[in-house]
């Protein structure tokens, strides 16, 4: 099947061909076509299975057939995503997809003055993408008003509950019609989301692509065992040797993914990094460069890697493993797309093998392990459960060995006894431990070759 054979129109279809796009993945192929007759949609399938062609040609078709029934500033259709990232990439879909129709559409998201926003927003736009946030600020102040419109989109609806947006998506709920036709995508269906599509969804085409438990097979999947400290060197050479190729490196935490900018800076590596800590302006410049192929290194948390879209990515990097095993198969879908191949790495030190087994359980595989000789993994140190406590440092009673004091206390017992031969005054530098010399002194050696672990 191809796309010309799924009804749509002539002036959408011309920027289809353009782009190349002549056969439709599974759920294009099965949403659209449901999409077009205006039924609601469910549809479950992973990321990178092409699901906004799947509701943004639909939503162009039915808006450029259908005339519009409010006033000239009326908001006729609403896109909801998760983060700022894929409302961003949505939009651009719709700009591209929506080339030759007269329908304008506009993206509105936190984290930016909303100015820009809100005068694009007074021009009048048919479609509208948001995150949730940003749009309950501008409809509190009366800038947006989508009480009359005709479809409602849900994209990654997952992944707004795991943001917390349960009551955001609640309160927006309120505010549309009844009557309106909805799409909801997402990757897993939670039991928070199986209420909201009751009372959203009626008589829905459930179409269901790639379960959330398969990796694609075009993804070549391996893991090196490295204690937690080396990571960084693994990820440097891997970096460095690898020579030709994007690499998209995830962090579990935005003080990691910072941190391992840091130490490859000190390699002489560059990369950027992206999170909710960084302003808009960054996160999106960091994006562009690494579409670019400016640099070759893009590290980011899970929530942030949201709407990175890029076709031509070759390497995953699993820095630091997730929390939770379907949060692997997200991350790594993310190479592999239409068809080319993708090569998806994972750091597992011996504190996250519980981690590795939760992943494997669920892409009911084993992850093929390969040796490391320069990096092997000695630390096997149990990780207890709960706050880690620091060892107390061992003190003596004895006068001779006293705490050292502080710069502070010092000038306080000057102050009070007003003796520059107080003992408790004089400098005990001496008594401070000296720190060890941790660099690393190992010859490089190629990264990787050793012996597959049978």
């Amino acid at each position: 099947m191809e796309f010309k054979e799924l009804g749509i129109i002539p002036s959408i279809l011309s920027v289809l061909f353009e782009q190349n796009y002549i056969t439709p993945t599974p759920i294009q192929s099965q949403t659209i076509p449901e999409g077009l007759k205006g039924r609601d949609i469910l549809g479950l399938a992973q990321t990178g299975t092409g699901k906004t062609a799947s509701f943004a040609i639909p939503t162009l078709q039915h808006l450029s057939k259908n005339k519009r029934l409010g006033h000239n500033n009326q908001i006729r259709a609403l896109v909801l995503t998760p983060t700022r990232e894929l409302a961003i990439q949505v939009h651009d879909s719709f700009e591209t997809y929506g080339r030759n129709v007269p329908q304008k559409s506009a993206v509105i998201f936190g984290g930016v003055r909303q100015g820009k926003q809100v005068n694009e927003l007074k021009r009048g736009v048919d479609i509208l993408v948001a995150t949730p946030g940003r749009l309950l600020d501008l409809i509190q102040q009366g800038y947006v008003d989508i009480s009359k419109i005709e479809i409602f989109v849900l994209d990654e609806a997952d992944r707004m509950l795991d943001m917390g947006f349960i009551n955001d998506i609640r309160k927006i709920i309120k505010l549309i019609p009844i009557k309106k036709q909805t799409m909801l995508f997402s990757a897993t269906m939670p039991k928070e989301m199986e209420s909201i599509t009751k009372s959203l969804l009626v008589d829905p085409a459930i179409v269901t692509v790639t379960p959330v438990s398969s990796t694609v097979d075009t993804i070549r999947q391996s893991l090196f065992y490295v204690d937690q400290k080396n990571k960084i060197n693994m990820l440097a050479d891997f970096i460095t040797e690898s020579k030709t190729g994007s690499i998209l490196v995830f962090a579990r935490t935005k003080h990691g993914s910072d941190k391992i900018v840091k130490e490859l800076a000190k390699k002489n590596i560059v990369a950027k990094a992206i999170h909710g800590n960084k302003s808009q302006g960054a996160r999106q410049s960091a994006l562009d460069k690494f579409k670019k192929k400016e640099i070759r290194a893009l590290v980011a948390t899970d929530i942030a890697s949201r709407g990175i879209d890029i076709d031509q990515l070759e390497y995953v990097i699993n820095f630091d493993l997730p929390e939770t095993p379907e949060t692997y198969v997200h991350r790594i879908g993310r190479t592999g797309r239409a068809g080319k191949e993708g090569v998806a790495i994972s750091f597992c030190s011996f504190q996250e093998k519980h981690l590795l087994k939760a992943i494997e359980k669920l892409i009911k595989k084993e992850i093929e392990v390969i040796e490391n000789p320069k990096y092997p993994m000695i630390d096997e140190t149990i990780k207890e459960k709960g706050r880690k406590q620091r060892p107390r440092r061992q003190e003596s009673h004895n006068n001779s060995q006293q705490k050292p004091e502080t710069s502070q206390s010092k000038k306080l017992n000057h102050k009070s006894q007003n003796n520059k031969n107080n003992p408790a005054n004089v400098s005990r530098q001496s008594n401070r431990p000296k720190h060890k010399d941790i660099s690393n002194t190992s010859k490089n050696r190629n990264f990787g070759r050793g012996v597959k672990k049978k």
